[in-house]
């Protein structure tokens, strides 16, 4: 089976208006999915707080003091405000990346439409609260202190594509991890299948441990993505004109 082939969208349920194509897709579900499932695990686990936690509580609270540490490193003074925005991008993220592990599932941090959805509102959030914060003085942000006027008009077009291009390095950086690793267990696990269950056994315990590195690095990419939008609403708050 061609190990693309599981990247495909699919729509579960179509709707066309006019010449808009508002079908919910594979990709869609998965998202919801998501985000369901991520706030139920999550309240699950808080749901009964104790003095003392056991281990869900304490999993769950160690996330999040992860999270909020991470924050106050990259964002700074009043960097409380944005913990919640930054905890469900990671979880969203996160959630996104497991689900994608299991068997047909979708990953839909391997499609470049919802993950760049994800980067260009990190963006539209940093511009609003650096816009809301420092008013006009935030457009400074194209033109650094110290930059002599007679090369503004070189300047301020790389600042303004250096800014724009976040979202795009955002966006590559977590699809082309997601791809190229399912890709590699797609392939293994064709191994196995067609190898047969002695002649696989070895295939088999490599796609196990392919299943648990790519665990680890679906944690890991959703923290990357996380911790670049925090810097990037650090750069918002903090801006020197």
């Amino acid at each position: 089976m061609n190990p693309l082939h599981q990247f495909t969208v699919k729509s579960l349920i179509p709707l066309h208006l006019d010449t808009w194509n508002l079908s919910f897709t594979n990709s869609a579900l998965f998202m919801v999915l998501s985000a369901v499932l991520g706030s139920f695990v999550l309240w699950t686990l808080v749901a009964s707080p104790k003095l003392i936690p056991g281990v869900g509580q304490s999993l769950a609270e160690s996330l999040y003091r992860f999270i909020r540490s991470t924050a106050r490193d990259s964002i700074g003074e009043g960097y409380q405000t944005y913990v919640p925005f930054i905890f469900s991008v990671f979880v969203m993220i996160f959630m996104g990346n497991l689900l994608g592990l299991f068997p047909y599932a979708f990953t839909f941090t391997s499609q470049l439409a919802p993950v760049g959805a994800f980067a260009v509102l990190g963006l539209f959030v940093s511009a609003g609260v650096g816009i809301k914060h420092h008013k006009l003085a935030w457009f400074r942000t194209f033109l650094p202190k110290g930059i002599p006027w007679p090369i503004a008009p070189i300047v301020i077009p790389i600042e303004l594509i250096s800014f724009i291009a976040k979202p795009f390095s955002l966006t590559v950086r977590l699809v082309m991890n997601m791809v190229v690793g399912h890709i590699l267990l797609k392939i293994l696990a064709g191994f196995v299948f067609s190898s047969g269950w002695l002649a696989g056994a070895f295939p088999l315990l490599f796609v196990a441990l392919m299943i648990l590195f790519e665990s680890g690095i679906a944690f890991l990419q959703a923290y990357i993505y996380t911790i670049l939008t925090s810097i990037y609403l650090g750069e918002a708050l903090n801006i020197h004109s």
